[in-house]
């Protein structure tokens, strides 16, 4: 076991004078027994298929939810709508070198949620279910125990250490996964200041969005941060949800020459990234459009694969290297409410962007993850032949009545219903279950809440410079010390990037 590179912080405070995330790993995360417990498989499997090339970039992506049964049945689909039997196609990031699995639970929940989970893959560290950036010392929902229990993702450390940085998502920029990135919260849900409970109106770190912009506290901030939730930017009085009065919208266009805010794909595509330094944008007021939605509706929304090369293009020249996440988020969203055809079409468009960054990057100095947080309880039944509807029926039960190929464990509604006084199995050939707006029949009513996360593990797929450490079944806040380790981020000492324009041509 390797001892930590470095174990002091140079501490950087808040106007209420607490101590933010250091800039460098302290030692009281690297000593963490999460940390090194990957540290250890680290060590292991880097020295048995050890690399001569080293990254100098990286992009994780995320899709949110993206369990195997959600990879295989988005696989099958594309293929069928390429007129194909749809098995034996292979979405982009399935054919990526290097496969490993990775265990999601939090420490504190059997099934995780997307906040403890996105901060073990961005740290190094397990924490407890809820929670942005802290380990699980902290109580859920107290800000007074966040000091002294929070953890410095790879993100910042990148930024600290010069590098170029960038966040994307289709979810709102503030949720959990996209705020794992940089948020330090002991809540995911204060996502701007009107969600602070009663006492942490003070609270040094603020809300999520806040912390967005103040993110410079490691370098210069990010270069490029594309997604939705411009409500948690704007005031009230804007069409947002704000109560300070802070339009950080504005805010970030005032830090300067080359601080740009976009919010259309129209003007997205007017960027100058020549002259753009810093870009924002926030294409809606909450979640972005679902994929089938952004077409069929003509949305003025650009595809996660069109994000995902206005951030590599934004990224890609700056000499030190770059760190980047690009999230699916809404595959997770359509799952919970049991609606298998949007997100697998989401999956379908995730491995779209995949497929563009590849194209874009060189493998000899770039490291590529794609992964996902967590599962969900989503499962492809029966025994149909090969080539069928995958969004179709896949046999009958007991009663000769039809079931679907691909159903949920729970959810919001249920297989069964009342018909004539009587509990009746429910008929899906009598509706059109390759209709987008179809939902899946279930086993377990829920109500309200909806559909779950599941806890099985998920796939890591990975390619370029280092990938070969992805490898085996591995705890996942390994990726997070992979990504740290291999870049060398954990040797790092505040490095803040110059103002001046550097990594432009």
């Amino acid at each position: 076991m390797r001892t930590a590179a470095v174990i002091a912080i140079t501490a950087l405070t808040t106007g209420a004078g607490v101590a933010t995330a250091g800039t460098v790993l302290a030692s009281s995360q690297t000593t963490n027994p999460w940390y090194q417990g990957a540290d250890a498989s680290y060590d292991a499997v880097s020295a048995a298929r050890a690399s001569a090339s080293k990254p100098k970039n990286v992009i994780l992506f995320v899709g949110d939810g993206m369990g195997v049964s959600t990879v295989t049945a988005a696989r099958i689909l594309e293929g069928q709508m390429a007129g194909e039997p749809g098995e034996e196609n292979m979405l982009s990031f399935e054919e990526l070198p290097n496969v490993a699995l990775s265990k999601v639970y939090n420490v504190d929940s059997q099934v995780p949620d997307s906040a403890g989970t996105m901060t073990a893959m961005m740290t190094g560290v397990k924490t407890d279910i809820g929670v942005l950036g802290v380990d699980e010392d902290v109580v859920y929902g107290d800000c007074t125990t966040v000091e002294g229990n929070e953890l410095t993702s790879w993100m910042m450390l990148a930024e600290a250490a010069g590098k170029s940085t960038g966040v994307v998502s289709t979810a709102r920029i503030t949720h959990a996964t996209p705020a794992g990135t940089y948020a330090i919260s002991p809540h995911r849900d204060w996502e701007d200041d009107g969600d602070l409970p009663d006492g942490c109106e003070d609270y040094a770190y603020g809300d999520i969005a806040s912390q967005l912009l103040s993110f410079d506290r490691f370098g210069d901030g990010f270069e490029v941060a594309l997604g939705g939730g411009r409500r948690h930017f704007l005031t009230q009085a804007e069409g947002g949800s704000r109560e300070d009065g802070r339009d950080l919208t504005a805010e970030w266009t005032a830090k300067g020459d080359g601080w740009a805010y976009v919010d259309s794909a129209s003007s997205l595509d007017a960027v100058d990234l020549d002259s753009t330094d810093h870009l924002l944008g926030l294409f809606t007021g909450s979640h972005m459009s679902y994929e089938n939605d952004r077409v069929d509706d003509a949305k003025d929304e650009p595809s996660l694969t069109e994000m995902t090369e206005v951030a590599i293009g934004q990224l890609e020249d700056d000499r030190d290297g770059y760190a980047l996440m690009i999230e699916s988020g809404r595959i997770d969203h359509a799952h919970h409410e049991g609606n298998a055809y949007r997100a697998l079409n989401e999956t379908i468009e995730f491995s779209n962007a995949v497929r563009a960054a590849m194209e874009m990057v060189d493998l000899r100095d770039t490291m590529i993850v794609v992964t996902a947080d967590h599962s969900h309880v989503f499962t492809i039944a029966g025994y149909p032949e090969r080539g069928n509807d995958i969004l179709g029926t896949a046999g009958e039960d007991l009663d000769g009545v039809p079931y679907t190929t691909l159903s949920y464990a729970n959810g919001g509604e249920i297989a069964y219903g009342i018909v004539d006084g009587e509990v009746v199995r429910l008929d899906p050939t009598e509706s059109d279950t390759s209709d987008p707006d179809y939902r899946q029949q279930v086993l377990v009513n829920t109500g309200e809440g909806g559909e779950t996360h599941s806890g099985e593990d998920v796939p890591i797929y990975a390619a370029g410079a280092m990938s070969q450490v992805f490898n085996g079944v591995q705890e996942q806040n390994y990726i997070g010390v992979s990504i740290i380790e291999s870049l060398g981020l954990d040797k790092v000492k505040s490095k803040a990037k110059s103002k001046v324009r550097k990594h432009r041509r």
